[in-house]
């Protein structure tokens, strides 16, 4: 049987895209073996967000060759779509294929299995406008699957260089992602994550159908009982998207909203599509539609010329906004994007100095919204045995509103609904006690 083994870099979607390739091997009678074993095909699904990732994409590729000098090395994902010649010069690579063309992929390592002529499969990927197709019928983590709905991005903001590796924004077919998602209610799957690049996007580039139209669609699933967004601009939350927050019993109370800088000149050098007026109207709606909702954002810290003052206006404006989490990350030069060539680089010092004060303010905040839940009882599907104390009799699991909560319980709730009382508030995690499971009463007693 031949074997295969793959590394992912980079974000959820290229995880994504590496479950959906497997399933092209698996369909070929490949086994899946350990990156670190002796493998007949290697397969490096590559990230370019940063040059780190550009480095640490071409060390795991040397780490390959080195394993087994006679193995298909093949390279794919978004460093492989901006620089195949740079991949391609590194001796024993057999097969460099982009962000696009992946379902040819078993016939180029086929091909080179025969004849041992490397290929280079890329193609501009500015003229693809269509959805590439890779299904993903199953997760390792059993309780919510992704799926996948929306590939690239037209935003272009000056930091990022996505656009050039993913393409523009292409929606796939509403009937395609309706099958998909009732396919994976029917294997057990109880929540749907929806992913893509730039995931509220989705139906920009379709006639009169748009992501709220998509949610509609999905909220009418028999046996789906919860649909979460990976990702949504506050420029992308309208009226429309704002009903369904409110009316859907499906849409779970989490959104992840990226801010990117707290400052409104910040975010136009940044090319972001919004002032932080318009940013915090949005947050005061969604909670007027959804109330209790958690939302978590992404921020830049030390983005060229963001003196203190840029920083402090940032750090005031988050913490008037309140957020439940922030992921922080400290701005670097991306090679080739108008952000790296602009002036005033912020000091790296500087730059540390001003994560951490925001990494303490994210646990703030936090804290602040899991304590008001302490008594409060919340539905949890339970995803695996509680991973800081194995065989301890917890589980783990999150609720819609996206705490995580450990409780007792045996591996036998994995997957359910459960309703459990938060008991103790923690930064990162929320202790609890099982009220009961839900997943054997009918659906329609609940509601009631």
């Amino acid at each position: 049987m031949p074997s295969v083994a793959f590394y992912t870099l980079g974000c959820k979607v290229n995880f994504y895209d590496t479950e959906a390739i497997w399933q092209l091997f698996k369909n070929e009678g490949y086994e899946q073996v350990d990156f670190e074993s002796t493998a007949d095909v290697y397969l490096i699904n590559t990230c370019t967000v940063t040059n780190t990732g550009d480095k640490k994409s071409r060390q795991i590729i040397r780490r390959a060759i080195r394993r087994n000098p006679d193995a298909v090395i093949a390279v794919t994902g978004c460093y492989a779509q901006t620089s195949p010649a740079e991949i391609m010069a590194i001796p024993g690579v057999d097969l460099v294929i982009g962000t696009q063309d992946r379902e040819k992929i078993m016939t180029f390592v086929n091909q080179i299995h025969d004849d041992r002529q490397p290929v280079n499969a890329v193609r501009n990927i500015m003229k693809t406008r269509e959805f590439e197709e890779l299904d993903v019928p199953d997760f390792n983590e059993r309780t919510r699957a992704f799926l996948k709905i929306q590939e690239g991005c037209n935003n272009f903001c000056t930091f990022c260089i996505i656009p050039w590796s993913r393409g523009l924004s292409r929606s796939r077919d509403s009937k395609s992602v309706l099958e998909q998602a009732k396919q994976l209610v029917a294997s057990g799957y109880k929540e749907i994550v929806l992913t893509g690049i730039h995931t509220g996007g989705y139906g920009d580039d379709m006639e009169n159908y748009r992501l709220t139209d998509l949610l509609w669609d999905l909220d009418k699933i028999e046996g789906l009982e919860r649909i979460r967004i990976s990702s949504i601009e506050a420029s992308q939350i309208d009226d429309a998207m704002i009903d369904v927050l409110k009316r859907s019993e499906k849409m779970c109370r989490h959104l992840h909203i990226p801010l990117q800088a707290g400052d409104t000149s910040v975010l136009k050098r940044m090319r972001r599509k919004y002032t932080t007026e318009e940013f915090a109207g949005k947050l005061k709606r969604i909670r007027e539609a959804m109330p209790g909702v958690a939302i978590t954002t992404d921020v830049i810290v030390g983005f060229p010329g963001e003196t203190d003052e840029m920083f402090e206006n940032g750090y005031k404006f988050m913490q008037e906004v309140g957020f439940s989490e922030m992921h922080v990350f400290p701005y670097s030069k991306r090679t080739g994007t108008p952000a790296a060539r602009m002036e005033d680089q912020v000091d790296e010092e500087v730059k540390n100095e001003r994560v951490h004060k925001l990494i303490d303010l994210s646990e703030k905040m936090q804290l602040a919204y899991a304590e008001q839940y302490v008594g409060a009882v919340l539905d949890v599907i339970p995803e695996r045995d509680y991973k800081g104390a194995p065989g301890t009799g917890l589980v783990m699991g999150y609720s819609d509103n996206y705490i995580q909560v450990i409780f007792e319980g045996t591996e036998a709730l994995v997957g359910k609904l459960c309703r459990v009382k938060i008991t103790e508030a923690g930064v990162n995690e929320c202790r609890a006690q099982l009220v009961r499971v839900l997943d054997d009463v009918p659906a329609e007693a609940l509601r009631a």
